[in-house]
Protein backbone atom coordinates (compact mmCIF):
# COMPACT_ATOMS: atom_id res chain seq x y z
CA UNK A 1 0.00 0.00 0.00
CA UNK A 2 1.25 3.28 -1.25
CA UNK A 3 2.01 5.98 1.82
CA UNK A 4 0.13 8.99 2.51
CA UNK A 5 2.32 11.76 2.37
CA UNK A 6 -0.20 14.70 2.56
CA UNK A 7 -3.01 14.93 4.81
CA UNK A 8 -5.93 18.01 4.87
CA UNK A 9 -6.73 19.64 8.05
CA UNK A 10 -9.90 17.58 8.05
CA UNK A 11 -8.64 13.84 7.63
CA UNK A 12 -5.88 14.68 10.78
CA UNK A 13 -6.33 15.21 14.27
CA UNK A 14 -4.43 16.32 17.81
CA UNK A 15 -3.24 12.84 18.44
CA UNK A 16 -1.03 12.76 15.28
CA UNK A 17 1.91 15.05 16.25
CA UNK A 18 4.70 12.75 15.52
CA UNK A 19 3.24 12.49 11.47
CA UNK A 20 2.16 16.13 11.61
CA UNK A 21 3.55 18.16 13.46
CA UNK A 22 2.46 20.10 16.39
CA UNK A 23 1.43 22.42 14.28
CA UNK A 24 -0.45 20.67 11.38
CA UNK A 25 -2.44 18.15 14.55
CA UNK A 26 -3.10 21.16 15.99
CA UNK A 27 -4.30 22.66 12.97
CA UNK A 28 -6.63 19.81 12.49
CA UNK A 29 -7.94 19.70 15.94
CA UNK A 30 -9.43 22.66 16.00
CA UNK A 31 -10.78 22.01 12.42
CA UNK A 32 -12.51 18.75 13.79
CA UNK A 33 -14.22 20.87 16.77
CA UNK A 34 -15.64 23.41 14.48
CA UNK A 35 -13.42 26.73 14.86
CA UNK A 36 -12.99 28.27 11.68
CA UNK A 37 -9.64 27.44 10.52
CA UNK A 38 -8.37 28.72 7.11
CA UNK A 39 -8.40 25.45 5.09
CA UNK A 40 -5.12 23.73 4.10
CA UNK A 41 -3.34 20.65 3.90
CA UNK A 42 0.22 19.23 6.11
CA UNK A 43 2.92 16.84 3.90
CA UNK A 44 4.35 15.22 6.67
CA UNK A 45 7.19 14.48 8.43
CA UNK A 46 7.72 11.00 6.47
CA UNK A 47 7.95 13.18 3.39
CA UNK A 48 10.27 15.43 4.48
CA UNK A 49 13.26 12.25 5.83
CA UNK A 50 12.30 10.65 2.04
CA UNK A 51 13.22 14.32 0.36
CA UNK A 52 16.79 13.80 2.82
CA UNK A 53 16.82 10.29 2.07
CA UNK A 54 16.52 10.51 -1.81
CA UNK A 55 19.58 13.49 -2.03
CA UNK A 56 16.99 17.07 -1.73
CA UNK A 57 14.74 15.89 -4.17
CA UNK A 58 10.65 15.36 -4.08
CA UNK A 59 10.44 11.74 -5.69
CA UNK A 60 7.24 11.68 -7.65
CA UNK A 61 5.08 9.38 -5.73
CA UNK A 62 5.05 13.14 -3.04
CA UNK A 63 5.43 15.18 -6.19
CA UNK A 64 1.84 13.66 -7.33
CA UNK A 65 0.34 13.82 -4.01
CA UNK A 66 1.11 17.41 -3.50
CA UNK A 67 -0.39 18.21 -6.89
CA UNK A 68 -3.40 16.20 -5.94
CA UNK A 69 -3.81 18.03 -2.62
CA UNK A 70 -3.61 21.00 -4.66
CA UNK A 71 -6.68 19.58 -6.90
CA UNK A 72 -8.83 19.04 -3.40
CA UNK A 73 -7.77 22.54 -2.31
CA UNK A 74 -9.21 24.05 -5.24
CA UNK A 75 -12.20 22.40 -4.88
CA UNK A 76 -12.61 23.12 -1.33
CA UNK A 77 -12.27 26.71 -1.89
CA UNK A 78 -13.53 27.21 -4.90
CA UNK A 79 -10.26 29.14 -5.70
CA UNK A 80 -8.19 27.99 -8.94
CA UNK A 81 -3.93 28.84 -8.77
CA UNK A 82 -3.74 31.85 -11.69
CA UNK A 83 -7.30 32.17 -12.08
CA UNK A 84 -8.09 35.92 -13.21
CA UNK A 85 -11.55 35.65 -11.49
CA UNK A 86 -11.00 33.83 -8.15
CA UNK A 87 -7.21 33.22 -7.70
CA UNK A 88 -6.08 30.77 -4.97
CA UNK A 89 -3.30 32.08 -2.71
CA UNK A 90 -1.32 30.55 -0.05
CA UNK A 91 1.09 30.46 2.71
CA UNK A 92 3.60 27.70 2.80
CA UNK A 93 5.19 27.28 6.81
CA UNK A 94 6.78 24.57 8.74
CA UNK A 95 6.50 23.33 11.60
CA UNK A 96 8.03 19.99 14.02
CA UNK A 97 6.59 17.55 16.59
CA UNK A 98 8.99 20.20 18.92
CA UNK A 99 8.76 23.66 18.88
CA UNK A 100 11.04 25.44 16.92
CA UNK A 101 9.17 29.01 16.68
CA UNK A 102 11.07 31.27 14.45
CA UNK A 103 13.58 28.62 13.15
CA UNK A 104 12.46 27.50 9.72
CA UNK A 105 11.18 29.31 6.56
CA UNK A 106 7.50 30.67 5.74
CA UNK A 107 6.14 31.51 2.28
CA UNK A 108 3.45 33.93 2.20
CA UNK A 109 1.20 35.28 -0.32
CA UNK A 110 2.47 32.52 -2.48
CA UNK A 111 0.18 32.37 -6.14
CA UNK A 112 0.91 36.15 -6.91
CA UNK A 113 2.00 37.20 -10.73
CA UNK A 114 1.39 40.26 -12.67
CA UNK A 115 -2.03 38.97 -14.05
CA UNK A 116 -3.26 37.86 -10.34
CA UNK A 117 -1.87 41.38 -8.79
CA UNK A 118 -3.85 43.11 -11.15
CA UNK A 119 -6.73 40.95 -10.87
CA UNK A 120 -6.55 41.31 -6.48
CA UNK A 121 -6.16 45.59 -6.98
CA UNK A 122 -9.05 45.83 -9.02
CA UNK A 123 -11.13 43.18 -6.48
CA UNK A 124 -10.12 44.76 -3.62
CA UNK A 125 -10.34 48.46 -4.82
CA UNK A 126 -6.79 49.19 -3.36
CA UNK A 127 -4.33 48.80 -5.76
CA UNK A 128 -1.38 49.68 -3.50
CA UNK A 129 -1.86 47.24 -0.80
CA UNK A 130 -2.08 44.43 -3.72
CA UNK A 131 1.11 45.62 -5.17
CA UNK A 132 2.74 46.12 -1.94
CA UNK A 133 1.72 42.18 -1.08
CA UNK A 134 3.58 41.19 -4.55
CA UNK A 135 6.78 43.42 -4.31
CA UNK A 136 7.24 41.45 -0.53
CA UNK A 137 5.86 38.56 -1.86
CA UNK A 138 9.03 38.30 -4.45
CA UNK A 139 11.28 39.81 -2.07
CA UNK A 140 10.37 36.34 0.39
CA UNK A 141 11.25 34.11 -2.18
CA UNK A 142 13.51 35.19 -3.80
CA UNK A 143 15.38 35.15 0.00
CA UNK A 144 13.98 32.07 0.85
CA UNK A 145 13.87 29.83 -2.16
CA UNK A 146 16.42 30.80 -4.08
CA UNK A 147 18.81 32.58 -1.24
CA UNK A 148 19.10 36.16 -2.93
CA UNK A 149 19.88 38.17 0.19
CA UNK A 150 17.44 40.84 1.42
CA UNK A 151 20.00 43.44 1.27
CA UNK A 152 19.27 43.93 -2.73
CA UNK A 153 16.09 44.32 -2.39
CA UNK A 154 16.13 46.72 0.72
CA UNK A 155 18.65 48.83 -1.44
CA UNK A 156 16.30 49.51 -4.02
CA UNK A 157 13.67 50.27 -1.47
CA UNK A 158 16.06 52.78 -0.35
CA UNK A 159 16.62 54.41 -3.64
CA UNK A 160 13.01 54.22 -4.00
CA UNK A 161 12.31 56.53 -1.49
CA UNK A 162 15.44 58.81 -1.87
CA UNK A 163 13.97 59.19 -5.69
CA UNK A 164 10.43 60.10 -4.12
CA UNK A 165 11.76 62.23 -1.31
CA UNK A 166 10.05 60.58 1.40
CA UNK A 167 11.21 58.45 4.64
CA UNK A 168 8.65 55.82 5.07
CA UNK A 169 7.71 52.73 2.95
CA UNK A 170 4.03 53.54 3.56
CA UNK A 171 4.76 57.17 1.42
CA UNK A 172 5.24 55.37 -1.75
CA UNK A 173 2.28 54.77 -3.85
CA UNK A 174 0.62 52.20 -6.02
CA UNK A 175 2.98 53.16 -8.96
CA UNK A 176 5.94 53.07 -7.13
CA UNK A 177 5.22 49.59 -5.73
CA UNK A 178 4.53 48.56 -9.29
CA UNK A 179 8.10 50.04 -10.30
CA UNK A 180 9.36 48.64 -7.62
CA UNK A 181 7.82 44.76 -8.01
CA UNK A 182 9.19 45.72 -11.49
CA UNK A 183 12.88 46.20 -10.41
CA UNK A 184 12.88 43.13 -7.61
CA UNK A 185 11.87 40.90 -11.01
CA UNK A 186 15.17 42.63 -12.51
CA UNK A 187 16.91 42.36 -9.73
CA UNK A 188 16.20 38.69 -9.54
CA UNK A 189 17.13 37.98 -12.60
CA UNK A 190 20.40 39.47 -12.71
CA UNK A 191 20.97 37.44 -9.48
CA UNK A 192 19.65 33.96 -11.05
CA UNK A 193 19.83 34.39 -14.33
CA UNK A 194 16.26 33.57 -15.59
CA UNK A 195 12.79 34.99 -14.73
CA UNK A 196 11.01 35.15 -11.62
CA UNK A 197 8.48 32.44 -11.60
CA UNK A 198 4.98 33.29 -12.49
CA UNK A 199 3.09 29.61 -12.71
CA UNK A 200 2.14 29.55 -8.85
CA UNK A 201 2.61 25.39 -8.94
CA UNK A 202 6.20 26.18 -9.89
CA UNK A 203 6.49 28.74 -7.25
CA UNK A 204 4.76 26.30 -4.36
CA UNK A 205 7.59 23.38 -5.24
CA UNK A 206 10.24 25.97 -5.19
CA UNK A 207 8.86 26.76 -1.56
CA UNK A 208 8.45 23.25 -0.29
CA UNK A 209 11.97 22.51 -1.15
CA UNK A 210 13.40 25.50 0.69
CA UNK A 211 11.07 24.83 3.82
CA UNK A 212 12.26 21.48 3.64
CA UNK A 213 15.87 22.72 2.93
CA UNK A 214 15.19 25.36 6.59
CA UNK A 215 14.97 21.64 8.82
CA UNK A 216 19.03 22.26 7.68
CA UNK A 217 19.80 25.93 8.17
CA UNK A 218 22.16 26.95 10.65
CA UNK A 219 19.93 28.65 13.11
CA UNK A 220 17.52 25.54 12.90
CA UNK A 221 20.59 23.68 14.02
CA UNK A 222 21.44 25.62 16.77
CA UNK A 223 17.98 26.16 18.61
CA UNK A 224 17.78 22.16 18.26
CA UNK A 225 21.73 21.75 19.91
CA UNK A 226 20.71 24.11 22.31
CA UNK A 227 17.46 22.70 23.19
CA UNK A 228 18.20 18.94 23.03
CA UNK A 229 15.91 17.87 19.92
CA UNK A 230 17.27 15.38 17.87
CA UNK A 231 18.30 15.97 14.30
CA UNK A 232 16.48 13.11 12.98
CA UNK A 233 12.86 15.08 14.08
CA UNK A 234 12.38 15.89 10.76
CA UNK A 235 9.95 18.23 10.05
CA UNK A 236 6.48 19.16 7.89
CA UNK A 237 5.22 21.32 5.84
CA UNK A 238 2.25 23.16 6.23
CA UNK A 239 0.70 24.74 3.52
CA UNK A 240 -2.37 26.72 4.16
CA UNK A 241 -4.73 28.75 2.21
CA UNK A 242 -4.31 32.28 2.72
CA UNK A 243 -7.27 34.17 3.12
CA UNK A 244 -6.18 37.88 3.41
CA UNK A 245 -2.74 39.29 3.38
CA UNK A 246 -2.25 39.48 6.80
CA UNK A 247 1.61 39.15 7.25
CA UNK A 248 1.46 36.34 9.38
CA UNK A 249 -0.57 33.28 8.75
CA UNK A 250 -1.23 32.25 12.42
CA UNK A 251 -2.49 35.35 12.97
CA UNK A 252 -5.74 35.25 10.47
CA UNK A 253 -6.36 31.83 12.44
CA UNK A 254 -6.24 33.17 15.53
CA UNK A 255 -8.06 36.21 14.65
CA UNK A 256 -10.70 34.05 13.15
CA UNK A 257 -10.87 31.59 16.33
CA UNK A 258 -10.99 34.16 18.87
CA UNK A 259 -14.25 35.50 17.24
CA UNK A 260 -15.48 32.09 16.83
CA UNK A 261 -14.68 31.44 20.94
CA UNK A 262 -16.68 34.74 21.62
CA UNK A 263 -19.57 33.36 20.06
CA UNK A 264 -19.30 29.70 21.52
CA UNK A 265 -18.84 31.16 24.89
CA UNK A 266 -22.37 32.71 24.52
CA UNK A 267 -23.92 29.22 23.31
CA UNK A 268 -25.69 27.48 26.50
CA UNK A 269 -24.76 23.89 25.21
CA UNK A 270 -20.90 24.13 25.04
CA UNK A 271 -19.09 23.17 27.89
CA UNK A 272 -16.26 25.04 29.62
CA UNK A 273 -13.84 22.52 28.90
CA UNK A 274 -14.52 22.48 25.52
CA UNK A 275 -13.62 26.15 25.65
CA UNK A 276 -10.83 25.53 27.67
CA UNK A 277 -9.61 22.96 24.79
CA UNK A 278 -10.29 25.07 22.13
CA UNK A 279 -8.19 28.34 24.12
CA UNK A 280 -5.51 25.43 24.52
CA UNK A 281 -4.83 24.80 20.70
CA UNK A 282 -5.17 28.17 19.91
CA UNK A 283 -2.36 28.86 22.20
CA UNK A 284 0.13 26.06 20.79
CA UNK A 285 -0.44 26.58 17.31
CA UNK A 286 0.67 30.57 18.17
CA UNK A 287 3.87 28.90 19.56
CA UNK A 288 5.15 26.16 17.14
Amino acid sequence: MATKYVYLFTEGNGSMRELLGGKGANLAEMTNIGLPVPQGFTITTEACTKYYEDGRKINDEIFGQILEYVGKMEEITGKKFGDLENPLLVSVRSGARASMPGMMDTILNLGLNEEVVNVIAEKSGNPRWAWDCYRRFIQMYSDVVMEVGKKYFEELIDKMKADRGVKQDVELTADDLKELANQFKAEYKSKIGTDFPSDPKEQLMGAIKAVFRSWDNPRANVYRRDNDIPYSWVRLLTYSLWHSATWVMTAVQVLLSHVTLLQVQRASSVSSLQMLRARTLLQASVLL
